[in-house]
């Protein structure tokens, strides 16, 4: 199996005699590692601002710049001082070189001639303790990124759950009031605030169904009873439910659909995708033209959504089945964007597929595909 370039541990071996880094190479090559050289210091630094390495085996009697100087530079930036270093020297102990490279940050000093097997001990020694650094630091940005999303998807929560909280919260004040002066609103007034009242709490069951659904699908427990049923019928229920919804935002509603399509499928479940299409391509459209077409096709029964809105750019045509996402048109629209998540997940647990289909500038069609005989998962 070929090794991702971009998971290598990277290593720097400066020398100014090439015979030395060509001996030294074999040494500390690895699966998994990359080896770079350099013949002077001043090649080394460059190298350094490009990679990121795990371990520097430096030598110490250098021209122009020697071992040492290296070090102090390196020590002086930011990028580069926390590179362990290991000097390599020719010179005898009585030079006292190891007090001189442990002084100027060196982890280690090797004496030549080397030993084989020492170099490959220290070197696997910072190798593995470089992976763990990058393992932690990994770890560390995807609990953070976890604290960021759990923290946005409790002030979306508060969000969406204040605003149908508020307004009742009004009617509340508003009709002790009324009592209070021995006010009762006359019939239908109060039939089209209870009506009202309905609509709020609706709206808040209806989140609250939706994160226990993505709890649900996350874990695997999202229920599913199949049973033999017309989809044919549903999607016409279906549109007739956002009809008054479409005509009040002068929205043309229309409908392609056979008279008897049979499924076998959890009829709840399958309605709560297609409302969510039906409302997304009412929400996201733009006021243009909403199309809805139901069809047998290669085994399957294919209904399509399709809106004449602004459309999807590809780079979000995946993401907004992700949770808590949705397209750019969408950052202003209310709802936590979990209806295409769970679409999804409903959609794969009768064995079919939810995909999308979009241009910038072009609508979007949302394409719901379940197969006519299998099952349910």
């Amino acid at each position: 199996m070929s090794q991702d370039p971009s998971t290598d541990v990277c290593l720097l071996l400066v020398d100014d005699l090439p015979e030395n880094l060509f001996a030294l190479e074999p040494l500390v090559r690895g699966p998994g590692r990359r080896v770079f050289t350099a013949r002077s210091g001043e090649q080394a630094l460059s190298l350094m601002l490009e990679q990121r390495f795990a371990l520097a085996i430096i030598d110490v009697q250098m021209p122009e710049m020697d071992g040492f100087e290296l070090a102090e530079l390196m020590r002086g930036t930011e990028r580069t001082r926390h590179i362990p270093i290991v000097f390599v020297t020719a010179a005898g102990h009585e030079l006292n070189y190891a007090f001189r490279g442990y002084e100027a940050g060196a982890v280690d000093v090797l004496y030549k001639p080397l030993d084989p097997h020492a170099v490959r001990s220290k070197v696997n020694v910072f190798v593995d303790l470089f992976r763990q650094q990058q393992d932690l630091l990994r770890m560390q940005a995807e609990l953070g990124q976890a604290v960021r999303v759990r923290d946005d998807f409790m002030s979306m929560v508060s969000h969406e759950l204040r605003n149908p909280l508020n307004a009742l919260y009004l009617q509340a004040q508003l009709r002790g009031r009324m009592a209070a002066q021995g006010k009762l609103p006359p019939v239908d007034e109060f039939q089209r605030l209870a009506a009202r009242d309905e609509h709020q709490i609706r709206a808040m069951i209806r989140l609250l169904d939706d994160m226990l659904d993505v709890s649900r699908a996350r874990t695997g427990r999202l229920a599913m009873s199949p049973a033999p049923m017309n989809l044919a019928e549903l999607v016409r229920r279906a549109a007739d439910g956002v009809r008054e919804q479409a005509r009040t935002a002068g929205v043309a509603l229309t409908l392609a659909v056979p008279e008897t399509l049979p499924v076998v499928a959890d009829e709840f479940r399958i309605e709560q995708v297609v409302m969510n299409l039906l409302t997304n391509a009412l929400r996201y459209g733009a006021r243009q033209p909403v199309t809805v077409r139901l069809e047998p096709a290669g085994g399957e029964a294919v209904l399509s959504v399709r809106d004449e809105g602004p459309g999807i750019d590809p780079a979000d045509q995946e993401r907004i089945f992700r949770q808590f996402e949705r397209g750019a048109s969408g950052r202003q629209v209310p709802g936590l964007g979990l209806g295409l998540y769970i679409s999804r997940q409903i959609a794969e647990a009768h064995g079919g597929r939810l995909d999308v289909r979009s241009r910038p500038g072009h609508g979007a069609e949302f394409t719901l595909r379940l197969p006519l005989q299998a099952q349910p998962a």
